[in-house]
């Protein structure tokens, strides 16, 4: 088994926000099969760098949605993926 590197995790997050909208923190953990303890590094970084953003609902729940930033993180993502194996590097 390959182990994901940090671009690999980040992407996995973000696209699983994206395909969900928004969605509660421990089914993002266990569709990115990440830990508790790592998803917060992680979540911290994203949030700090306008990724991604928590919300609470009015019963305290809380959310994560892709913010534009995210967003454009992903597309950037697709265009190296794609350079990188049309090129076979």
């Amino acid at each position: 088994m390959v182990k994901r590197n940090k671009l690999e995790i980040i992407k996995d997050i973000l696209i699983i926000i994206k395909e969900n909208n928004t969605i509660r923190p421990t089914p993002l953990l266990r569709k990115a099969n990440i830990s508790s303890g790592r998803s917060v590094e992680y979540f911290n970084e994203l949030i700090k760098k306008r990724f991604i953003e928590e919300k609470i609902d009015k019963d305290g729940n809380k959310f994560i949605s892709l913010r534009e930033k995210g967003l454009k993180f992903l597309e950037k993502y697709k265009t190296i993926i794609e350079f990188i194996d049309e090129f076979e590097l």
